[in-house]
């Protein structure tokens, strides 16, 4: 067993419940395929497994202790799993792995997973002193240390205006330049002080920890995470097959606009303005499945924090669309 603990302890998967009623019925047929790009500890994987008893699972994660603890999790299950370690928009590599051409459900939990949050020594949180990692896949890439101590006061600001959406980015990244100079940044405990320092007291009282939105913009720029989901939404509508449905749960601003932008572009479709009649490769290919994003209700938010920023958008696959590579039922 893994030294960490068990994953069901762990982890209380967000709207599990309304992620089922969205994807269950298009996993009732025999050797249903439910892809879960973000497999995380794997709780929402157990409970499609257990609901939708035809359906199997190819989970992905870059994450190789989630996959491990995810395995732990769904061992009952494992006539029905192929684990997959890989990134989020590597769809066509982790379906040939797994054998299948189609997937019929497929669901992306965004962002940091409670894994990653819960262990200190992966630097993700700003509430206790770690290494700063931030690496999701820790086999491979730059860390949030890196980042700190390389990229320019320019590149720094950039970083955390765009993706922490920090009013005090010129601030911070002057003060991590000029502090880096005296001695590299190498734990978390270091910048949150610095962090303390650099936004002001009322901004603090207002806003929340100061270093919650640093700390997302380190996370995102070392994962790639937005550009990586630019890629990986689209992947996997191509990858659906007709009746075919996605869910997508996102935590902040940027990850719910892509989601937004193209799961609206599908459901609109392309026909050029004035045409009298919608041409058949025109005509939209998605339906959305939920009134703008979903949010948590209020007795899930107070059982779990976590829950309390998510949004929820799902659509069906309605046809195959002329980009769609393959033969999908």
């Amino acid at each position: 067993m893994n030294s960490r603990g068990m994953a069901a302890d762990r982890h209380i998967p967000v709207l599990r419940d309304r992620i089922v009623e969205l994807l269950a019925p298009a996993l009732t047929g025999p050797g249903a395929v439910y892809l879960d790009g973000t497999l995380g500890m794997g709780g929402h994987a157990e409970a499609i497994l257990e609901s939708c008893p035809q359906a199997r699972l190819v989970g992905i994660d870059r994450d190789q202790e989630a996959l491990a603890l995810a395995a732990e999790r769904l061992d009952r299950f494992a006539g029905r799993t192929t684990f997959v370690h890989a990134v989020y928009d590597e769809v066509p590599r982790a379906l040939a792995e797994a054998g299948v051409t189609h997937v019929d459900a497929s669901l992306y939990d965004l962002g940091v997973s409670s894994l990653q949050l819960d262990e200190t020594d992966r630097g993700f949180s700003y509430s206790q002193d770690a290494p700063l990692d931030m690496r999701m896949d820790q086999s491979t890439g730059i860390t949030a240390a890196e980042v700190l101590n390389t990229y320019s006061a320019t590149d720094l600001e950039g970083i955390l205006r765009e993706f922490g959406e920090e009013r005090f980015a010129r601030k911070i990244a002057a003060a991590v330049v000029r502090e880096r100079e005296t001695e590299p940044f190498t734990t978390s405990g270091r910048l949150v002080e610095l962090l303390k320092k650099a936004v002001p007291a009322a901004s603090q009282k207002s806003g929340g920890h100061p270093g919650k939105r640093t700390f997302q913009a380190l996370r995102i720029e070392v994962n790639a995470e937005l550009s990586v989901w630019a890629r990986a939404l689209p992947g996997v509508i191509d990858a659906l097959g007709v009746g075919g449905r996605v869910a997508v749960l996102s935590y902040h601003s940027l990850e719910d606009r892509i989601t937004k932008r193209v799961l609206a572009q599908g459901a609109k479709g392309s026909s050029p303005q004035g045409l009298p009649v919608e041409l058949p490769e025109h005509a939209p290919y998605l339906r959305l499945l939920t009134r703008g994003a979903e949010e948590a209700s209020a007795a899930e938010q107070a059982a779990n924090p976590r829950s309390a920023s998510v949004r929820l958008r799902a659509a069906e696959r309605t046809r195959l669309s002329t980009a769609t590579k393959g033969n999908h039922r």
